[in-house]
């Protein structure tokens, strides 16, 4: 498993969870580094990763590319011309290398490239504001958006072309799909709304304690939440209750939380549930959730990177294929290219 993250600083971090040699204890794990640098001009504001694929977006309106295979950085895509907000990639099932890279950024434009090699095959203008989040749906043919235009949106991404587009009276801050893609969440401040995917059609509303900053789907219905409380909640969606939480996970501010189970990036025997979070003073924990039954979880492995953290992914290494930058396609092609984006 690696995990990467993203600073207010301008670093990016790079991390391989392994367990600790000579540790007799096989749950005992440790964040070794892989990379960090200043990758970007200025603030980095968000992280995705996938298979051995990572990228971060930034206020300079870049994109940056990185092999967490090989530990090193890939360069750089151009093509925003305002702060990129949320990366999202989408890879097929039963693949390990993704198939496309979705982007969008604070002028309301959505980016979509093609992974193989990184090529822009399509812009598409969805907000009147700037997005805050982008969620892609397992199915990999639609992508929903949320910005600060109080509206939800919806991108057809085998045209290429906005499909919906609705107004909600309260501006949302994250979206995100279940696992499954059945049902979509919606984060407003402290509350999340739960949508069925068909539809839209409200099913229940959550109510966190306070400010909601980060979220990850996990299986079975499950929503982990960090925020302003630093602790790290499981929501059962299909009840609507807290299933159990990690209090004071962490000392600051919770801004990033990853989940990993069932997967080939698990690295104990009994193949954990794993949930990595990251607070904006700078602490990478990674946590076995089975612990959180207990008075009191502690984190199976932890780093510090003495920096503001803004954002983190995760993704487990499973793939040797070589990753590369293509070169922009024709006008012509490339409208052309994006009739069947997802195929």
């Amino acid at each position: 498993m690696s995990l990467i993250a993203g600073s207010y600083e301008r670093f990016i971090w790079g991390f391989k969870l392994k367990p600790l040699k000579h540790s007799p204890d096989s749950k005992t794990l440790i964040l070794t580094p892989l990379f960090s640098y200043p990758s970007h001009l200025s603030s980095i504001t968000t992280v995705a990763a996938a298979g051995p694929a990572a990228a971060s977006g930034g206020s300079d309106d870049t994109i940056h590319l990185y092999d967490l295979a090989a530990a090193s950085s890939l360069g750089s895509l151009n093509d925003h011309t305002a702060t990129v907000t949320s990366l999202s990639f989408f890879t097929p099932p039963n693949l390990s290398f993704p198939r496309n890279l979705i982007s969008a950024s604070s002028d309301g434009s959505v980016c979509i490239y093609d992974a193989d090699p990184f090529v822009l095959l399509k812009t598409v203008r969805v907000h009147k504001k700037g997005i805050n989040d982008l969620a892609v749906h397992p199915s990999g043919k639609l992508a929903l958006t949320v910005g600060r235009d109080e509206c939800l949106g919806m991108l057809n991404l085998v045209r290429g072309r906005r499909s919906f587009y609705c107004r909600m009276g309260m501006e949302a801050s994250l979206v995100r799909f279940d696992s499954g893609g059945d049902k979509f969440f919606m984060v407003m401040d402290e509350k999340i709304s739960i949508h069925e995917a068909e539809d839209a059609k409200l099913v229940s509303e959550l109510e966190n304690r306070k400010r909601v900053l980060c979220a990850a789907s996990g299986e079975s219905g499950l929503l982990f939440t960090g925020g302003e409380d630093r602790s790290i909640t499981a929501w059962d969606t299909n009840s609507g209750k807290i299933a159990y939480s990690i209090e004071d996970a962490h000392s600051a501010r919770v801004k990033g939380i990853v989940v990993l189970t069932g997967n080939a990036g698990a690295v104990a025997d009994e193949d954990p549930y794993l949930v990595a979070s990251a607070s904006s003073d700078g602490v990478i924990r990674v946590w076995d959730i089975r612990m959180a039954m207990k008075e009191k979880a502690n984190p199976l492995a932890e780093t510090n990177t003495k920096s503001r953290i803004t954002c983190l992914a995760g993704s487990s290494l499973k793939s040797s294929k070589k990753l590369q930058i293509g070169k922009d396609l024709p006008k012509a092609e490339n409208d052309a290219a994006t009739e069947d984006i997802t195929s």
